[in-house]
């Protein structure tokens, strides 16, 4: 009797955990589902009530081709955003691996006091010196340009990624490093070789989130991209969302929408254990 009662409460348990997920897994996908279908929505439709919310007069690319010709188009808004954030990604993996393994491994004057100073520019909100940064760029002649973007991006990118980066070198034992020293090697051959393959979990997150920032953000791109033809694809999409005469085609935003959501959910996806392994190794000693 104990242990069909017992048996009992485990497959009640267990039937509980995985109706929890499915209900939770729903809701997190729902609407993901919803815009991936009202984007196929011909335009005059998509502008009816949302339910149901998949096309019910036939699959259709209209929207598509809205979104394709406003403004210079949605290729060239995506090769903006494209090159805005594979930039970020590159140089702040490279300053913060660089940053991170000079933190954790070497030993010079005000070591601590520099980090808890990089660490300490997160708690200023970045809306609150977008106007000093709008300054500093025009006397650079980098107002209105992608590079002068970018080098935002990776500015507010650098603290999290050298935390992140220091914390992961210090979970690589020392003894490891200490063995290919006595066989010779120099500094550079220790972070390529030895230590990048280590920590590589840690270089995937702090990439992924390099990445999904400059991907996403807008209110930077807005104040600092007066040229229609730099927009990248979330000012694009504000513009779009505008509409003329305060008209909103809600077919052509759900289309922009799910362009914008496509890239995010690949790599996501495709580098998922890289993340959770680096968060892990980032957040524990």
């Amino acid at each position: 009797m104990a242990q069909a009662i017992s048996g009992t409460g485990k497959l009640a348990a267990r039937l509980a955990r995985h109706s929890t997920g499915i209900v939770a897994s729903v809701l997190f996908v729902a609407p993901i589902v919803w815009t991936v279908l009202s984007a196929f929505k011909p335009a005059q439709e998509a502008r009816l009530p949302p339910l149901p919310p998949w096309p019910t007069t036939g699959f259709s690319l209209e929207n598509y081709q809205t979104l394709n010709s406003f403004g210079d188009g949605l290729w060239a808004s995506a090769q903006n955003s494209i090159y805005v954030s594979v930039m970020t990604v590159m140089l702040s993996v490279i300053v913060s691996v660089l940053a991170g393994y000079g933190f954790s491994r070497f030993r010079f004057p005000f070591k601590d006091l520099f980090f808890v100073l990089i660490l300490s520019t997160i708690m200023i909100p970045f809306q609150s010196i977008l106007t000093p940064i709008f300054l500093v760029l025009t006397k650079l002649g980098l107002h209105n340009t992608l590079t002068g973007l970018v080098g935002v991006y990776v500015t507010l990118q650098l603290p999290f990624s050298i935390f992140m980066m220091r914390n992961a070198f210090d979970a690589v034992p020392r003894e490891i490093e200490e063995a290919a020293r006595m066989d010779g090697a120099g500094n550079a051959t220790m972070l390529i070789k030895v230590m990048l393959p280590l920590v590589w979990p840690g270089v995937v997150t702090i990439a992924l989130f390099a990445f999904l920032g400059a991907w996403n953000e807008f209110l930077a791109a807005l104040v600092l991209m007066t040229d229609q033809s730099k927009f990248t694809l979330p000012v694009m999409m504000t513009a779009l969302q505008s509409g003329r005469f305060g008209a909103i085609d809600w077919g052509a935003v759900q289309a922009g929408v799910t362009v914008m959501m496509v890239p995010c959910l690949i790599l996501f996806l495709a580098l998922q254990r890289f993340y959770i392994r680096g968060l892990m190794a980032g957040a524990v000693k």
